[in-house]
């Protein structure tokens, strides 16, 4: 491969690729259907026993509205 073929073929990450194709096999398990995909990760997450921690809502401040 010459020096200009390499330039013109766009760098590739593994990790990222690894990441990609993990993330494509879990939501071809879900049929691609978020609903499923999220009842999924719950169910996983409760099945792992760990403690979960919710938090409420937070209340914008009045420097989040003058930033908007």
């Amino acid at each position: 491969m010459s020096n200009a073929q390499e330039r013109s073929q766009p760098w590739e990450d593994p990790i990222v690729s690894e990441v990609r194709r993990a993330r494509e096999a879990i939501f071809a398990e879900a049929e691609y259907d978020l609903e499923k995909l999220s009842q999924r990760l719950r169910d996983r997450q409760s099945a792992s026993g760990r403690r979960v921690v919710t938090r409420s809502p937070r209340r914008p401040s009045h420097r989040d509205i003058e930033a908007a």
